[in-house]
Formats: C-alpha cells, sequence, structure tokens
C-alpha cells in the first residue's frame, strides 16, 4: 500500500465514520481490508482504494466501514453503568414522569445488542413497579452486520459467559446446541437502526437517557466535543448521559456536568444551558436532586 493510498483511506474512514487513525496503523488496514477486497474480486489494496474513489461503489464503501469498526460488546459490560441505571437514573425517572409514564432510552453504537438487551433486562427485573409505562429502548450502531446480529439475539457460549449473571442467562435465554437465543419478549423490547454518529441527530426524537460508551475514543476531539453537544440537544433537561469509563466531557463540552459520585455518569449543565441548576438533595423545578 502506497502512502497516497493509505492516506486515502484514512480521510475515508474519517469522513465516513469518525474514526482516526494514526501514522502507524497501516498494518491494521491491510489485515482487515484484504480479505473486503478479495471477497469483492479485487486483487490489492490499491484495486479497492481505486474502486473507492467512484461514489457509485456505496456497497463496497459500507463494506469498508463495517471491516474497519470495532465491534467489541458484553452483557453488563464494566457492570458499574447498570448499577447507576438501576440505583439512580430509573428510580429518578420514574417519580419524574409519573404523570406520562413513559421513558426513551437510546444506545449509540449498540453493536451486536448485548448493552441494549442488559437494560432490558434490568427493566424486566423491576416487575410490577413498570406496569403500565411504556419504556422505549433504541439501539443504533453504523454496521448492518452487527445490527443484524442484535435482531436475532443469538449468541455463542463465549458471549453468554461474559457478564451475564447465570440467573440471567436461565430465565431470559434457550439454548441449542453452543448457541443462545434471547426471549422473544425482550427482542420486542428493543428497536434496531442503522445510524452514523457523525449524521444529524434530527428525527431521533428526545431521550430521558443515553447510553454512549466505548465510541468516542475513537474519535478525534472535535469529532467527540460535536457528539456531545449534539447528545445535549436531544436529552430531556432532567435526563442522563452515560460515557465509557475512559471517556470525559472534560475540555470538551459545557452542556453536561459530572453526577457526583456516580463515574461515566453525566446530567445536562443546566447553569451553561442558561436554566436553574438542582442543588444536591434538593428537588427544585421539579427535578430531583443528585
Amino acid at each position: 500500500m502506497s502512502p497516497a493510498e493509505y492516506d486515502f483511506l484514512r480521510q475515508f474512514l474519517k469522513a465516513r465514520s469518525g474514526l482516526v487513525l494514526s501514522n502507524e496503523k497501516q498494518y491494521l488496514i491491510e489485515s482487515r481490508l484484504l480479505p473486503v477486497a478479495r471477497k469483492a474480486g479485487l486483487a490489492s489494496i490499491a484495486a479497492l482504494v481505486s474502486k473507492l474513489r467512484d461514489p457509485r461503489e456505496a456497497q463496497l464503501a459500507d463494506a469498508v466501514v463495517e471491516a474497519m469498526t470495532t465491534n467489541e460488546s458484553f452483557f453488563f459490560r464494566d457492570k458499574v453503568p447498570f448499577d447507576h441505571f438501576t440505583q439512580l437514573m430509573l428510580p429518578q425517572l420514574l417519580e419524574r414522569r409519573a404523570a406520562k409514564r413513559h421513558l426513551r432510552i437510546w444506545c449509540a453504537a449498540a453493536s451486536t445488542g448485548q448493552e441494549p438487551y442488559s437494560l432490558a433486562m434490568c427493566l424486566k427485573e423491576m416487575g410490577p413497579r413498570l406496569a403500565g409505562w411504556r419504556v422505549e429502548i433504541l439501539g443504533t450502531d453504523i454496521s448492518n452486520e452487527v445490527l443484524d446480529r442484535a435482531r436475532a439475539g443469538v449468541y455463542t457460549q463465549f458471549e453468554v459467559q461474559r457478564g451475564l449473571p447465570i440467573q440471567n442467562l436461565l430465565k431470559y435465554f434457550t439454548q441449542s446446541g453452543d448457541q443462545w437465543t434471547i426471549s422473544a419478549e425482550l427482542r420486542s423490547m428493543v428497536q434496531w437502526r442503522k445510524f452514523n454518529l457523525l449524521e444529524s441527530f434530527a428525527g431521533l426524537g428526545q431521550f430521558d437517557i443515553v447510553f454512549c460508551r466505548n465510541v468516542l475514543i475513537y474519535f478525534d476531539q472535535p469529532t467527540k466535543a460535536d457528539i456531545i453537544n449534539r447528545i445535549g440537544k436531544l436529552l430531556a433537561p432532567d435526563g442522563y448521559m452515560v460515557l465509557g469509563a475512559a471517556e470525559t466531557v472534560v475540555g470538551l463540552s459545557e452542556a453536561f456536568k459530572p453526577v457526583p459520585d456516580r463515574r461515566g455518569l453525566y446530567a445536562p449543565n443546566l447553569v451553561a444551558a442558561g436554566g436553574a441548576a438542582p442543588i444536591a438533595g434538593v428537588r427544585v423545578a421539579g427535578l430531583g436532586g443528585f
């Protein structure tokens, strides 16, 4: 691969997916894109680049982006965010939304579905407390391939052993050989949609909770800031945003502030937005204190 071809692929991937590759990642591109080239009947990365320069090659372009996207996910990943979900976010929001009994949750970069389904299990475990409530979970990803897997809800023995409590496995999955299928009831709780975080968020609607974990680390600083600020515009003023353990809004955006003693959890910064700030432990303008 020539320097010019590598530079083209770096710019192509950044424009299409936000993925930023350093000068030392040439080996990664070759290892992941050579199979894509061969599947398309192309002999080399150079031939692949030549094809990608043709704007009519949309299907090939999607295949390249999917091959370069990291799709690491497992059930109840890192555990802490799910503790925040059951111990703080849900109790607060169930109280605040008691009149309309409706919640919307967005899992951005949902990959093969383990995160949305983990949240669905948390909701099911609440039992009668959610009777009469409408809770929508939207899972999005840039990759059609992983979304197809998420919709099917079929996981290998290895995948269900990563983070999933045995009681949840027995309660919500059925086994067929070395594969496990999540229940139709849980699958019906999640809607799936192909979505690129670089695109406009218009049309997604408002959310009470946004999980955007372990994806911002692949973007440059301006892209991270842009995504965080746009999430702030579609999040309810008393909602929550969850980032990955290695991610932060510090130095990127004034739209959010950390929730004290809750790693990775953020609330809209109403002071920066020109609104009244909730004071810890005090109910202000209908908002529960943190």
